[in-house]
């Protein structure tokens, strides 16, 4: 098929790149002509792994970048908008949909083939039929359902493993006006075979997105205030509480043979410091918002972001308690990013704790492996040093602070080994075997 992608960040990219790796012919749409350029030379804006060999392998051939939205729109059979959501406050922000919207619908005007437009962002329940469909009417004078059709596809992919969960999906979720427009969106996956497929209308596949974010962020901040209790309480370690719980056969089965399954749902169920990101904050609270003005309080969505909210100060609980002065305290942060894999800051947990560093004054030395030029914008001309490598930022320090799963960190404890005056270790991420340092804090412990 010919597929026109309007949007060129996480989402957008990965599948244009995903859909031309599997056979299809895809067009990029984006309006910053420096990051058309840089896809059309096989280098990625964004930083997501094996997106630059699948761009690599696919420009030139199956896939090309445009800012010429039109001409994209008129050559393919369907158009997926994957521009960004942000949220403003009060709701979504609907500004680049909305935009898109008009802009597909004036060129469908112009087009005699029927053509299928696909909402791929995250949006809220009804944004599809009641915001996009109307504003593609309007604008191309035509009629949904009659002349062309409307389809909602959201996307379940993980930052830092995003083209794996795209390349062999765990399911995938179609939503349709009608069955002419499910059945182009049938054909555009059929490149897909084994995979557990959900076939409803655009409302339901919209509201599938956000409870599956909205699932995963409650597991997160029930296991953060599980472990603040367990630290409240002493003597218990949150990891062994949680081991504790992972072995129940419910959640990891156990097959005849023996052999017991651990899902990766399970990582969510472990204390940390806290989510971030792009998805998990700004779903949560948009479905928050969304809930209370359909008379409907989400209580319990509304707590896991006050958890989150303040569960960074777990980590600088911690530190206070060794060095309740900041002032002059040599500390190494390790990891910027929200989470291993990639370079997004959006949301991370290390913002508010560099942030509250540097504001009393301490001396502050950080490494990430990719997200060190992303921070340099967040915290621009702040007395940061920004390290080359791992044995260089806990090099003559007081405190360490882990703050990302990134697998380089595990050479922590061979890096510290032997040191006259080692520093304190502040956990946050719980990756570390405590027995391994001298002096060694944990969250959730």
């Amino acid at each position: 098929m010919k597929v026109a992608v309007v949007g060129t960040g996480y989402v957008g990219l990965v599948s244009g790149a995903c859909l031309a790796e599997k056979g299809h012919d895809v067009v990029c749409v984006e309006i910053d002509q420096a990051k058309v350029d840089q896809i059309n030379q096989g280098i990625p804006p964004i930083y997501e792994a094996g997106l630059e060999d699948l761009l690599k392998a696919n420009v030139g051939t199956r896939l090309r970048a445009t800012t010429d939205l039109r001409t994209a729109v008129m050559d393919s059979q369907i158009s997926l908008i994957a521009v960004g959501t942000p949220f403003r406050g009060d709701e979504i922000d609907l500004t680049f949909i909305e935009t898109v919207a008009r802009q597909i619908g004036e060129v469908l005007k112009d087009k005699a083939d029927y053509h299928v437009v696909v909402v791929k962002s995250t949006v809220v329940p009804g944004t599809t039929d009641e915001v996009v469909l109307p504003i593609l009417e309007e604008a191309s004078g035509k009629k949904a359902g009659a002349d062309f059709g409307v389809g909602m596809n959201p996307e379940f992919l993980k930052e830092g493993e995003a083209i794996p969960d795209f390349m062999n999906p765990d399911r995938i979720v179609l939503g349709g006006i009608d069955d002419r427009s499910l059945a182009t969106l049938r054909e555009m996956y059929s490149v897909f075979e084994g995979i557990d497929q959900l076939e409803t209308n655009c409302k339901t596949a919209e509201m599938i997105k956000y409870t599956a974010n909205s699932l995963l962020a409650t597991m997160i901040s029930f296991a953060n205030e599980i472990g603040n209790l367990c630290a409240a309480v002493g003597g218990i370690d949150v990891t062994d509480v949680t081991k504790g719980v992972h072995l129940d056969k419910r959640l990891t089965p156990i097959l005849p043979s023996g052999e017991r399954i651990i899902p990766t749902f399970t990582t969510y169920i472990e204390a940390g410091c806290g989510f971030g990101g792009s998805c998990f904050p700004k779903d949560v609270k948009a479905l928050n918002v969304f809930g209370a003005k359909k008379g409907m309080p989400m209580r319990l969505l509304n707590a896991v972001i006050d958890v989150n909210a303040v569960q960074y100060k777990q980590v600088m609980s911690r530190l206070a308690k060794h060095f309740p002065n900041l002032e002059a305290v040599r500390v190494a942060v390790l990891g910027l990013a929200f989470k291993p894999g990639t370079d997004d800051m959006r949301e991370s947990p290390a913002i508010p704790i560099v942030q509250e560093l540097l504001a009393g004054a301490a001396k502050v030395k950080a490494f990430d492996p990719v997200a060190t030029h992303e921070a340099k914008k967040i915290f621009e001309n702040q007395p940061i040093q920004y390290c080359d490598t791992l044995a260089e930022t806990v090099e003559d320090v007081d405190v360490v602070l882990l703050l990302t799963r990134w697998a380089d960190f595990k050479a922590l404890p061979d890096l510290l080994q032997g040191v006259a005056n080692p520093p304190l270790v502040i956990d946050g991420r719980r990756m570390l075997d405590k027995a391994a340092f001298p002096r060694y804090e944990g969250i959730g412990l």
